[in-house]
């Protein structure tokens, strides 16, 4: 797949995104799987990824500021 920003290859990888569900609310999901960028390190999140991680996120505890998860595919 092509970078759609500077037209380099994505490669898979796994990384640790932030994810700002409010202003009180900061969600962290570690080894996330994403294609990113080898020349500008834009990244893209593949649809089926991004369904699990709506659903994670719509489980996590919302009384909590800063919640760790770790997505398991």
């Amino acid at each position: 797949m092509k970078c759609t920003v500077c037209g380099a290859h994505m490669r898979p990888i796994t990384t640790n995104l932030p994810f700002k569900l409010s202003e009180e609310r900061i969600v962290i999901l570690k080894q996330l799987p994403v294609l990113q960028c080898e020349t500008c390190r834009e990244y893209l999140l593949e649809d089926a990824v991004m369904a699990r991680i709506d659903l994670l996120l719509a489980r996590t505890d919302s009384t909590a500021e800063l919640e760790v998860l770790r997505y398991a595919a």
